[in-house]
């Protein structure tokens, strides 16, 4: 099976309110936050240099990223420089591998931006993304982050 094709796009006054509609499904609530708290924490988190955008595939919003994107050193709390802080596909379109071709497109963004690697956490529980993340060749990397797991993902081996 293909990958299905997608794309990033700023979010605006036109998809706004389309993509603040994307949901994930309710057992999966307790581990990613809303697109509205989202963009709420990342007006509130400028020091985190937060970067976001809608997944669109054909035309639809289908979900939405957000990182830490380059974020220099020395920064207290804050996960970095690349932190995937949030990855969100609606309920209607998970299992079609719109993830994975998100965050292949991400991966593809930051190792062009001079990243050697790319981090995220995850809350663990039943219905984790841990094996999502796995089969992407993330590995824990040995910290906690307020309860989370840290993983990471070197770009410089990693070829997709």
């Amino acid at each position: 099976m293909t990958s299905p094709r997608v794309q990033l796009r700023e979010i605006t006054d036109e998809n706004h309110d389309a993509v603040c509609a994307l949901r994930v499904r309710p057992d999966q609530e307790c581990f990613v936050a809303s697109v509205a708290r989202s963009l709420e924490e990342a007006a509130a988190t400028p020091e985190a240099e937060p970067w976001y955008r809608a997944v669109y595939s054909d035309g639809e919003p289908v979900g939405f990223v957000m990182l830490s994107w380059n974020v220099p050193p020395g920064r207290p709390g804050i996960i970095g420089p690349y932190f995937l802080w949030r990855l969100l596909i609606d309920e209607r379109h998970q299992g079609r591998g719109f993830g994975r071709a998100a965050l292949t497109r991400i991966v593809d963004l930051v190792r062009a931006d001079g990243a050697t690697e790319l981090l995220t956490s995850y809350e663990p529980g039943d219905g984790e993304p841990w094996p999502f993340y796995r089969g992407f060749g993330f590995v824990p990397t040995g910290e906690i982050d307020d309860g989370e797991i840290v993983l990471r993902l070197e770009l410089s081996r990693t070829s997709r």
